[in-house]
C-alpha cells in the first residue's frame, strides 16, 4: 500500500518586509500602510511556526524569499545606470511603484502555485502550476523566480512537473492554492480538487462591487486541464461576491479544508447548498463545519483570520487547527473556538501562533504555506536541505539575526545598502538550502 502525507512548504519572510499597503482589497494591508515593519521579527515568527509543526511530526519545508528590490523591472521600464542610480531615479520620478518592487509578498506561498498530487493526475506525477498573480503589480513579477525555486526543490522529472504561469491577462487571473483545496479519505487516494473563483471572465457572473475578484473560473479550469484531473473529481465554485467586498480577497480567508473536512463560514460561497451537494457527490462522507454568521460575522472572520488557518491531521479522524493570535483577541471567535474544541467533532485542538508582522500585511498561517501531498518516494526526491529540523532551524535563525534589520520603513527601501544586504543574505541562503544559483543577480556599472 502506498503511504502518503501532506507536507507544508512555508515561505521565509524576506529582508525587505515592509508595510506599503500595496494590496487593494486586502483590508489589513491597506489599513497598516506606512507603519514601520520589523523584518527580523517577521522572519523569526514564521520560522517558529515551521519549527513547532516539525516538532509535532509534520513534514515541513522552507521556501526562500525572492530578491528585492526588483531592479530588473525598473531597467525594463527604461531606467539606466548603476543600481544606485536606478533606485534614485525611480524614487525621484515618483509613481509609487518602487516600494511595490521591494515587496516581500513571496512569503505568502499559498499564492505561489496550485498543486495536484500524483494520486489525482493523469500521468501519476505531482503537478505545480505557478500562479501569475496578475491582479497586483507587486505580485505579478514573482512567477519566473517562483518557477526557478520550485524547479530547484522539486527537480526530478520522474516525480514532478512545474508548469509556467498562465498568460498574464485578466481572463486568466490565478492566485494559486489560496483558492484551491483537496478533499480525500487519505492523501494516497484519489481525491476531489476544489477550485474557488471570484468571477467568470467570459459568460458573466455576479461580481463584487467594491473590491476586485482576483481568481477567474477560466484560470481554474485551465489548471485542472493541464494537471490532467478527472472531471468527476473536480468541483468549481464561486466565492460569494459580498464577502469579497468585505475584504475576503482569497477563499482561504473564509474557508479551509483538509482530508474529509471543510471548515467554512456560512457566507463563503454563492449558492452554498449546491456547492456542498457537488462536493459530497464527488467525495462521499465529506464533513462540513459551517460557522453561522450569528456566531462569527464576516467582519470578525476577516479581522481574526479564523479561516486563514491550517487544518492538520492527527489521525483517528481528528484534526488540529492552527490560528493566529488575533483569534484569541477577537471575543466572538475565541468563544466559538472553545465550543468547537469541546463539541466532540473532528477539530479537537487549537494551536495559536504570534504572526503579527505577517498579519498586519494581510497574511495568516494559511497564507504562509504551500501544501504538497507526497508519497514517501516523492518526498525522498525533494531537495533534502529544505526540510525543517533542529539544525536547519538554528542555522536559519542565526542567518536572519545576522542579515535582517529590526526596523524598516517605506523610506528606508531606497537605501542602496539594503540591496547589497539582500543579495549577500540570499547568496548565503541558497548555500544553506543547497539550491544552487536560483537568483539571477544583476549588477551594473560601478556596482558590479
Amino acid at each position: 500500500m502506498t503511504l502518503a502525507f501532506e507536507a507544508n512548504f512555508d515561505g521565509l519572510v524576506g529582508p525587505t518586509h515592509h508595510y506599503g499597503g500595496h494590496s487593494f482589497g486586502n483590508v489589513a494591508s491597506t489599513s497598516n500602510a506606512a507603519h514601520v515593519a520589523n523584518p527580523r521579527a517577521a522572519a523569526l515568527q514564521g520560522l517558529a511556526k515551521m519549527k513547532a509543526l516539525a516538532d509535532l511530526g509534520y513534514r515541513q519545508g522552507v521556501l526562500p524569499p525572492q530578491e528585492r528590490p526588483a531592479l530588473w523591472v525598473l531597467r525594463d521600464m527604461g531606467y539606466a545606470g548603476t543600481d544606485k542610480e536606478v533606485i534614485d531615479l525611480s524614487v525621484s520620478t515618483g509613481g509609487g511603484y518602487f516600494a511595490s518592487l521591494c515587496s516581500a509578498s513571496s512569503m505568502w506561498t499559498a499564492n505561489a502555485a496550485t498543486v495536484s498530487p500524483s494520486a489525482d493526475t493523469a500521468d501519476g506525477r505531482v503537478h505545480f502550476s505557478v500562479a501569475n498573480l496578475t491582479n497586483k503589480f507587486h505580485r505579478s513579477i514573482e512567477a519566473p523566480q517562483t518557477r526557478r525555486t520550485l524547479q530547484a526543490i522539486f527537480a526530478n522529472p520522474a516525480f514532478f512537473e512545474v508548469h509556467a504561469a498562465l498568460p498574464q491577462h485578466a481572463a486568466l487571473g490565478d492566485e494559486g492554492a489560496a483558492n484551491h483545496t483537496r478533499f480525500c479519505r487519505s492523501y494516497a487516494e484519489l481525491g476531489t480538487e476544489f477550485f474557488v473563483y471570484g468571477a467568470q471572465y467570459w459568460g458573466g457572473s455576479r461580481l463584487p462591487q467594491r473590491y476586485p475578484a482576483r481568481q477567474t473560473l477560466e484560470a481554474s479550469q485551465a489548471i485542472a486541464r493541464r494537471h490532467g484531473l478527472d472531471p468527476a473529481h473536480t468541483v468549481f465554485a464561486q466565492q460569494h461576491p459580498a464577502v469579497i467586498d468585505a475584504g475576503v480577497f482569497h477563499n482561504d480567508v473564509i474557508a479551509v479544508g483538509n482530508l474529509d473536512l471543510l471548515f467554512c463560514h456560512q457566507q463563503a460561497f454563492l449558492d452554498a447548498d449546491a456547492v456542498y451537494a457537488a462536493l459530497r457527490a464527488s467525495q462521499p462522507g465529506l464533513q462540513i463545519i459551517e460557522v453561522p454568521g450569528s456566531e462569527v460575522s464576516v467582519e470578525e472572520a476577516v479581522r481574526s483570520y479564523l479561516f486563514n488557518s491550517q487544518l492538520l491531521d492527527k489521525g483517528l479522524g481528528r484534526q488540529r487547527l492552527v490560528v493566529p493570535e488575533e483569534c484569541r483577541a477577537t471575543p466572538a471567535v475565541w468563544a466559538y473556538l472553545q465550543e468547537l474544541q469541546a463539541s466532540g467533532g473532528p477539530i479537537d485542538e487549537v494551536l495559536v501562533f504570534d504572526l503579527k508582522q505577517s498579519m498586519q500585511n494581510g497574511g495568516g498561517p494559511a497564507c504562509l504555506r504551500l501544501r504538497v501531498a507526497l508519497t514517501e518516494a516523492e518526498a525522498a526526491a525533494v531537495r533534502p536541505a529544505v526540510w525543517m529540523n533542529d539544525a536547519l532551524y538554528e542555522r536559519l535563525c542565526n542567518w536572519v539575526s545576522r542579515h535582517y534589520r529590526d526596523r524598516l520603513s517605506v523610506a528606508d527601501l531606497a537605501d542602496p545598502a539594503l540591496l547589497d544586504e539582500v543579495r549577500t543574505a540570499l547568496d548565503e541562503l541558497t548555500q544553506l538550502l543547497e539550491l544552487g544559483s536560483i537568483y539571477p543577480f544583476q549588477r551594473h556599472g560601478s556596482d558590479a
